[in-house]
């Protein structure tokens, strides 16, 4: 799917938590797929072509990205974005979901997961940070940056030159960070880092989600039974394949850990067929 007929299958809602633009795609039961911090819901758009004629695609991008508003006072921890999630789900009376997730994405449908279970038909999570590894320890030094208040201006910079962005700032979540279309790339960046104000808020959220907001919910996990996959690229610095497997021991509703080798970080957009035929084989 191109970028125009993906524009074409945009939506926006206002939900108690704020403003949330979307797409929507295809028929069938609902599988909501959620992007991390830095990208937006393009990370989907191959996969998501490739399911439109069984499942009803919904993807949102969080605030700040893609085309979402983010407001000074908006609420961006792990639970503030558990609540808007649930928010967007309720306002487009979406029903039961089949729940696939990304990078941040995969920590905040963790705590919407737990609190939702009884609307999830299945959980799907690829390379995402998880209890003990949030943030990364490769990521950490860019978490002490925001906290600072020294990443924004980097990144406007940063933004200004699209080859420098797509080597230093995605590149290292693809394995092929040339092949990444330069209309993407921009779609990706331009938002969180196109202007200094909008660089601030997404500083702003790497310093609001917290570790601690995934402790919280560990007797939650202990307990989570809904049927969850794993597919876990293994060339990823940050979200190492161990991770995975420490997901698996914690959490009773693993069914399987499938590992996709040399894979990084967005191999769902990068390699969906990594990720497509076992999304499929989850589902039925």
């Amino acid at each position: 799917m191109d970028l125009r007929t993906w524009e074409d299958q945009r939506g926006r809602v206002s939900t108690a938590s704020g403003d949330v633009s979307y797409v929507d795609v295809g028929e069938g039961p609902v599988a909501l797929f959620v992007h991390g911090a830095g990208t937006n819901n393009l990370l989907w758009r191959k996969a998501i072509t490739e399911l439109a004629g069984e499942r009803r695609c919904i993807a949102p991008d969080l605030p700040g990205h893609g085309a979402s508003p983010v407001t000074p006072d908006q609420d961006l921890s792990l639970n503030g974005l558990a609540r808007l999630l649930g928010d967007f789900c309720e306002s487009l009376e979406l029903g039961d979901l089949d729940v696939v997730a990304n990078d941040t994405g995969g920590a905040v449908a963790q705590v919407f997961a737990v609190h939702h279970a009884d609307r999830l038909r299945t959980l799907t999570l690829t390379n995402c940070d998880t209890q003990g590894n949030l943030p990364p320890e490769a990521f950490r030094p860019v978490v002490e940056l925001a906290e600072r208040g020294q990443l924004a201006p980097l990144s406007v910079q940063l933004a200004a030159d699209l080859e420098r962005a797509r080597t230093s700032a995605l590149g290292g979540g693809y394995e092929c960070p040339d092949l990444v279309p330069d209309e993407v790339l921009e779609a990706f960046v331009r938002p969180v880092f196109g202007t200094l104000e909008a660089a601030r808020q997404f500083e702003r959220l790497l310093t609001s989600v917290r570790g601690e907001e995934l402790d919280a919910i560990e007797p939650l996990l202990k307990e989570f039974r809904v049927p969850a996959l794993l597919v876990w690229g293994t060339g990823d610095p940050n979200f190492g394949v161990e991770w995975a497997y420490r997901f698996r021991d914690a959490v009773p509703g693993v069914t399987e850990v499938v590992e996709v080798p040399g894979g990084k970080l967005f191999f769902p957009d990068e390699r969906p067929e990594d990720l497509v035929p076992h999304l499929r084989r989850h589902w039925s």
